[in-house]
């Protein structure tokens, strides 16, 4: 019996959900900065992946499938990598001392 690969794909993408949800929620705000630094990492891979995703197919249409995905997902990941470093500046000002 072969399982079909779409269920496949969808049954790990839902336990990842589960998993992230778990693994997110339990960490204490101590290590929420660490915690975006890799996040910011894994979104630049991403970024990385959708300019490979965006430029290739055919140079016959400039507005392919793969171009619009991957066009959509640098700026989402680019979003993603801005608005946690925003995040973590803000946490490390809290942490400094304040002047006099």
């Amino acid at each position: 019996m072969e399982v079909d690969p779409f269920i496949f794909r969808l049954s790990i993408f839902i336990l990842s959900i589960f998993v992230g949800y778990y693994v997110v929620w339990s960490v204490t705000p101590s290590l929420h900065t660490p915690l975006m630094s890799v996040t910011n990492a894994i979104s630049s891979v991403i970024i990385v992946g959708a300019i490979i995703a965006s430029l290739s197919g055919s140079s016959d249409k400039v507005f392919d499938t793969s171009n619009i995905f991957g066009f959509v997902a640098i700026v989402l990941a680019a979003v993603n990598i801005f608005g946690g470093f925003l995040v973590t500046q803000r946490m490390l000002q809290m942490y400094k001392k304040k002047k006099k």
